[in-house]
């Protein structure tokens, strides 16, 4: 078989298991040439991204979009697939439903199956999204007329790599997101209002900004929320002339991204270029695409001299907020917090909550995700279910949301919540048919595994994650997982082992550095382990919990001095923990400074002034 039409055809190659691959060797039809879908980029046999990879897989990553009636059918305990497909490409019940039998006149009581959208465009946008958006199916039974958010949960710029902080697309993330983060989403514009469906072509020319303009022009096209659409003249407004690429509405507000070498693709947020975000943060923006000859200050001087303080926008307050959260900086979670006061754009909400969940010390955050449970919009719910299943009880808050109308909520909430589900119970079996959704990729068997350890079975979900492990032996977020269970089952040696490796394939990564560290000291292997708090603190300077390990090992091996210089790191790093002082003072005092373990003492006491062991060092030195 062959997947695609245009701009390129990739061969599909049987494979073992009812398998079809793809494979990197492509065919473009317009310049009848034959190429590489990877470019210069090298993929390995054995990784999960080389074609021949489950990252590569027809069946679980083409086929749902690619064909007409399509089933997975795959049987996790053969890891065969059975796949069926009503038709190849595209069909007209993809986007319209079925047509039972017998079919007449449509019930107006009953959704009908041809018209399933009864004029609801938003709808039929959600028909769209379930295929060009980049998301992780939570069924496999979407049918047009449905809600997304009972099917799938769509990617966000929480994580680092998929969006640029800005929510321009980086990696190959399709549309919906882009349009579910934008301003003229939030408005209520919809993909028909730009496309015909039935043969993919926009609805008016792009050329002289036609397309644009049926809703910018004067008087401005009042929008499906009830504003009016800003009046734009192109020619002022981009200070280009009629005709050029300058002047043109998509190449500035919509460049494009070639994916697999030859499919470009126009980013649909509707993004202002901004080239001081590009001197900031490295986002790229769409004056230097053109002018790729001048460097960014000179697009940014030129930015300034024509917009002024209109480019001081909301879009560089949360560019800068989730570069800071993404690189874990401290001022991010004010910045997100702040930015959550006035946003009224659902998805960049959700995305702030998203990043907000990894700061667990601000009790400001906790009590913007419980209002966040209120939000009209399932994937702000979501996004507040997620942040508050890491708090220490989340069971009163969540609870009720097992019966929320979006099943990408109660799946979050029932995931939370896993060890308190009865067996057979309707949160508790859906939650099973969605885990078993993606038995056949890494993320899958790791997600089974996790919900076995949440559960208590840590042999069983060991069995799991080692599956995922070898399936994808190059993700650090496997390993480290793999690690964590080998741990609680009593297998430091072993666990170690999963840590080190996820540290050297995470370089920035402290945490789990010191969790190798940590796994190597109980294991005895006293060298290796202080390597390993060494590379923690190398990669985090402020790392306290890493220096303070690190000041135990070595009080441990006799090398008091040095412990004694770890330890000040970790109280310096962290100057409100007792604990820090206190193990320095008995360093110092074993190393013969009584004075200097007894001011130790005190400071402890001061944070702490129960604090048992610094009042018997206070006791023991006069």
């Amino acid at each position: 078989m062959v997947l695609g039409r245009q701009p390129l055809w990739q061969p599909l190659l049987p494979a073992p298991g009812g398998r079809w691959q793809p494979h990197e060797l492509a065919f473009d039809p317009a310049k009848q040439e034959w190429f590489n879908v990877f470019g210069a980029e090298a993929r390995r046999p054995g990784e999960w991204g080389h074609w021949t990879g489950r990252g590569m897989n027809w069946n679980s990553m083409c086929a749902q979009c690619h064909m007409t009636g399509y089933r997975k059918n795959y049987d996790a305990a053969s890891d065969r697939y059975r796949s069926t497909w009503v038709e190849h490409g595209v069909g007209c019940v993809q986007c319209h439903g079925p047509v039972p039998r017998g079919h007449g006149a449509p019930d107006p009581g009953k959704k009908s199956s041809t018209a399933p959208f009864r004029g609801d465009r938003q709808l039929m946008m959600q028909a769209c999204a379930s295929c060009h958006a980049r998301h992780e199916p939570l069924t496999e039974n979407f049918q047009p007329g449905d809600r997304y958010d009972d099917h799938y949960r769509v990617a966000l710029p929480v994580e680092p790599g998929l969006f640029f902080p800005d929510g321009q697309q980086r990696d190959e993330d399709f549309n919906w997101t882009s349009v579910l983060l934008s301003r003229m989403g939030r408005a209520g514009v919809t993909c028909l209002d730009c496309h015909d469906p039935h043969t993919t072509k926009t609805i008016l020319p792009t050329a002289r900004n036609e397309l644009c303009l049926q809703c910018h022009a004067a008087p401005g096209r009042v929008q499906p929320n009830g504003t009016r659409a800003v009046v734009i003249d192109p020619v002022a407004h981009s200070h280009h002339a009629e005709g050029s690429a300058g002047n043109s509405c998509v190449a500035c507000h919509m460049p494009a991204t070639t994916y697999l070498q030859r499919a470009p693709r126009h980013d649909h947020g509707w993004l202002k270029p901004d080239p001081l975000l590009t001197k900031e943060l490295g986002i790229p923006n769409a004056c230097n695409r053109c002018h790729a000859d001048k460097p960014a200050e000179w697009a940014s001087a030129a930015s300034e001299i024509w917009y002024g303080a209109k480019m001081e926008s909301r879009q560089r307050a949360r560019a800068r907020a989730v570069a800071a959260a993404q690189a874990g900086r401290p001022e991010a979670a004010g910045a997100l917090l702040a930015l959550l006061k006035n946003e009224d754009v659902p998805a960049w909400r959700a995305t702030y909550l998203g990043l907000l969940a990894a700061d667990g010390d601000n009790a400001a955050v906790p009590a913007e995700a419980v209002k966040a449970l209120r939000a009209p919009e399932a994937v702000e719910r979501a996004a507040a279910v997620r942040l508050l299943a890491g708090g220490r009880e989340p069971g009163a808050a969540l609870t009720p949301l097992l019966q929320d109308p979006a099943r990408l909520v109660r799946l979050d909430a029932a995931w939370a919540l896993a060890p308190t589900l009865a067996a057979g119970s309707p949160e508790r079996r859906e939650l099973e048919a969605y885990l078993a959704l993606s038995l056949d990729q890494p993320a899958g068997r790791l997600r089974a595994g996790q919900d076995l350890a949440n559960r208590g079975d840590l042999a069983g979900a060991e069995k799991e994650i080692a599956q995922a492990a070898a399936w994808d032996p190059q993700s650090p977020v496997i390993l480290d997982a793999h690690g964590l269970v080998l741990a609680g089952l009593g297998r430091p040696a072993e666990a170690a082992e999963k840590f080190s490796r996820a540290a050297g394939l995470a370089p920035a990564d402290a945490p789990v550095a010191l969790r190798a560290a940590l796994a190597l000291a109980e294991a005895g292997q006293w060298d290796a382990a202080e390597k390993m708090f060494r590379l923690a603190v190398a990669r985090d300077p402020r790392f306290d919990r890493a220096w303070y390990n690190l000041g135990l090992l070595l009080a441990q091996r006799e090398r008091l001095a040095d412990a004694a210089e770890a330890l000040r790191r970790a109280e310096a790093a962290a100057p409100a923990v007792a604990d820090y002082p206190y193990a320095l003072a008995t360093v110092l005092l074993r190393a013969g400074d009584p004075g200097g373990a007894r001011a130790a003492a005190q400071r402890a006491l001061t944070l702490a002034p129960g604090h048992p062991g610094a009042r018997q060092i206070l006791r023991a030195t006069p």
